[in-house]
């Protein structure tokens, strides 16, 4: 049997089409879709990287003892996780995690993985490559009294909506969780890039009441700090659990190369370039959302994140088709779940003059 075959189709194939369209446009396209980074990386992470070049013997697979310690300082500051043990495991990225922890966590065709109604696709496609069930919920009382979920994916701020779930409502996933025995993984890619809201993680005493038990966050540093292209992301959590990924991906020779390794402590320890790019992240994000609102959009939830998630009354591809006539290819809603059919995801991630050109094309429509 072809695993391929047990997964949805890859959706940006799906967008070629539209994307062709608006690529023939004059002034060329504004691509706010797939949301990859556009600006520089940060010359303290560059110096870095090209400093550990000369690295012939390899890696750790748990990371460098000056990476681990840079993560640990990083989720005392950023998330309030200031355990005296907590787990922390570099990954290639977090999509590479996201994907693989089902099947990491041993997991199977008895097990149900719990994901949002409108989410990032990955946390489906990784129960199917494990084989185990999906269910599609944002309230535990649509759970019903289920004993057979093993895995409860959260994120806040949310991809591609932007919702930000309230410190209570995390705390109500924890607790149905550990009665379980579930683990609840939360992923929080877009924790520091909080508009109208401040996230909370969940590794925060807040949310978990002080233990990290069947606890696991996922970051990255892809767009905090533009290393989409170093694959360079972290999990950090129960100690047990972590332990147990480490045990398992140390056999797979799932290793971050150790230049990325010294590349991460360096971006990890740079808040002013995280700072100046949130900053860029801000006001791109004025520009676009005013240019939508006039031109007759709504915007839904988009309190966090690096999204705006729109719609007009339509099909979502109905609107993908109408902007890709304007040059702007955006994200259709369906991608991420059927509730979404109604909205576009419109991603901040351009350089000044495409978001300027974007904002133009659709004040003249």
């Amino acid at each position: 049997m072809r695993v391929s075959a047990t997964l949805p189709d890859f959706p940006w194939d799906l967008l070629e089409p539209a994307k062709a369209v608006a690529a023939g446009h004059p002034d060329g396209i504004v691509d706010l879709s797939v949301g990859t980074p556009v600006d520089p990386v940060p010359a303290a992470v560059q110096s870095a990287l090209r400093g550990a070049a000369d690295t012939p013997g390899y890696p750790l697979t748990a990371g460098t003892v000056e990476l681990r310690s840079a993560i640990r300082r990083w989720v005392a500051r950023a998330c309030g996780a200031t355990f005296a043990e907590i787990g922390v495991l570099p990954t290639i990225g977090s999509k590479e995690l996201v994907a693989g922890l089902p099947a990491l966590l041993g997991l199977g065709s008895s097990d149900v993985v719990v994901i949002p109604p409108v989410c990032y696709p990955t946390y489906e496609v990784g129960a199917r490559l494990a084989g185990a069930r999906v269910m599609r919920a944002d309230s535990l009382l649509s759970l019903g009294p289920a004993t057979d979920v093993k895995l409860i994916w959260v994120n806040s701020p949310a991809n591609p909506t932007g919702r930000v779930l309230p410190p209570a409502h995390l705390r109500k996933v924890v607790d149905w969780a550990r009665e379980r025995g579930a683990v609840v993984a939360s992923d929080e890619c877009y924790l520091t890039l909080g508009w109208e809201v401040e996230p909370t993680s969940i590794l925060s005493p807040s949310v978990n009441g002080g233990s990290l038990d069947g606890l696991l966050a996922v970051h990255s540093l892809s767009k905090r700090s533009n290393l989409a292209g170093y694959r360079a992301g972290f999990v950090a959590g129960d100690p047990a659990l972590v332990g147990e990924l480490l045990a398992v991906r140390k056999h797979a020779g799932m290793i971050v190369p150790e230049p990325i390794q010294a590349a991460m402590v360096a971006a990890l320890d740079d808040e002013a370039s995280a700072t100046e790019q949130r900053t860029r992240y801000a006001a791109r994000r004025g520009v676009l959302r005013d240019a939508l609102e006039k031109a007759g959009f709504a915007v839904s939830h988009s309190e966090a994140g690096l999204y705006l998630w729109a719609f007009r009354d339509e099909d979502c591809w109905s609107t993908v088709e109408y902007l890709a006539g304007l040059g702007i290819l955006v994200a259709p809603g369906s991608f991420y779940g059927p509730t979404g059919e109604q909205h576009v995801r419109v991603a901040l991630t351009a350089t000044d003059e495409r978001i300027a050109a974007a904002a133009e094309r659709l004040a003249g429509a």
